[in-house]
């Protein structure tokens, strides 16, 4: 479906440049047709993310339906941290997002379950079946999960994709979910709540768990963002640019610094009390190594206790632990342990066969 939408996209740009020669042609100038095209060709972009989303919402019931029930739920975070008029009508409204919610056919609500919460990773991204593998062996495990698509992630339109909030209020969205699955379903052991992502995911959990240090048992980080402001010195200037797009922070960072040490995990290190776990990976293509090790730094800074390993050139670079490889599954069964020995799960992973059964089918 994806490499469809390439194509796709591809075709409409051939279309548009098509058209800026005709319509400077009858006279109207460059600078006016393009400006029209591409706010056409933006929305056209959003609609085709839609299309992609719905058709992955079909495969998650077919590659997760026999092991859990599935629902995508619609609730709310805090109002839009940016608005062009503050006093228009439902200007001040929460910020309206869907989660996903997995929930293990084997509970039997005799008892009280653990469940986690799964922030997606990518600036603008979301929660896709890239994903399957780790949602299986949670479920398998017996953890209840949801997975929030929290303001500015793709698939839903121009209004959830500007309504981006990095490091800032998508915190509260996911902190939001939490709270969601507490109200929702009564199963649920409000004392065995646990958080991990990978990447922005990762940014996520530790910002989570350092504003709400109560409220989640244990955490795992992998490949986390972690310093923006390093961040933006190694990235590109496309990158920089969806930071600081005037729906979003505004600025770059030199002209605020402040702003992007605020979101950023390294210089927030004081606040973790929650059991936590790092992996980063030293040939990581996307979130440099030097950021998840200024992390690291500044948590032994502060004196605190925490897990994390640095893994040496692993194969998969970013995407380490997240394959389907053999070093990647049995990486996660690591990861596994880590939380289950704080959230206690009713079937947690005893060995790679266990995993291997549970997430890839056919295996005995």
């Amino acid at each position: 479906m994806k490499n469809n939408a390439f194509l796709i996209r591809g075709i409409i740009l051939i279309i548009i440049f098509g058209l800026l020669g005709t319509l400077t042609f009858y006279g109207e100038s460059n600078d006016e047709v393009l400006k029209s095209l591409e706010r056409k060709y933006e929305s056209l972009n959003h609609r085709l993310d839609m299309l992609e989303k719905v058709s992955d919402d079909i495969l998650w019931y077919n590659k997760v339906g026999d092991i859990a029930y599935i629902d995508k739920v619609r609730h709310y975070g805090p109002p839009l941290a940016k608005v062009e008029n503050p006093t228009a009508m439902g200007a001040k409204n929460p910020v309206r997002f869907y989660s996903y919610v997995f929930i293990p056919k084997k509970i039997t609500g005799q008892k009280t379950y653990p469940f986690v919460v799964f922030p997606h990773g990518g600036v603008h991204s979301n929660f896709s079946t890239y994903y399957t593998h780790i949602v299986r062996e949670l479920i398998g495990q017996g953890y209840a999960v949801i997975a929030p698509e929290f303001r500015g992630s793709t698939g839903y339109g121009s209004e959830t994709f500007e309504a981006i909030d990095y490091g800032g209020l998508e915190i509260e969205d996911v902190h939001a979910a939490r709270d969601y699955m507490l109200e929702n379903y009564s199963f649920l052991d409000k004392d065995r709540v646990g958080i991990l992502g990978w990447s922005h995911g990762g940014l996520i959990t530790l910002m989570n768990i350092f504003n709400y240090p109560k409220d989640y048992k244990v955490a795992f980080a992998g490949v986390p963002v972690s310093d923006l402001v390093a961040r933006m010195g190694y990235s590109s200037q496309s990158y920089r640019d969806l930071y600081s797009a005037p729906y979003h922070i505004g600025k770059d960072a030199s002209e605020n610094v402040a702003e992007y040490r605020r979101r950023s995990p390294a210089w927030n290190a004081e606040k973790l009390q929650t059991p936590l776990l790092i992996h980063t990976n030293t040939n990581d293509e996307d979130v440099n190594v030097l950021e998840v090790e200024h992390l690291i730094k500044s948590l032994k800074a502060e004196g605190k206790k925490f897990d994390y390993k640095i893994f040496q050139d692993a194969p998969g670079g970013h995407s380490f632990d997240r394959l389907d490889t053999m070093m990647a599954k049995k990486i996660r069964l690591e990861i596994y342990d880590f939380l289950a020995h704080h959230l206690n799960p009713p079937t947690p992973f005893k060995n790679i066969g266990d995993l291997l059964r549970i997430s890839y089918p056919g295996n005995k």
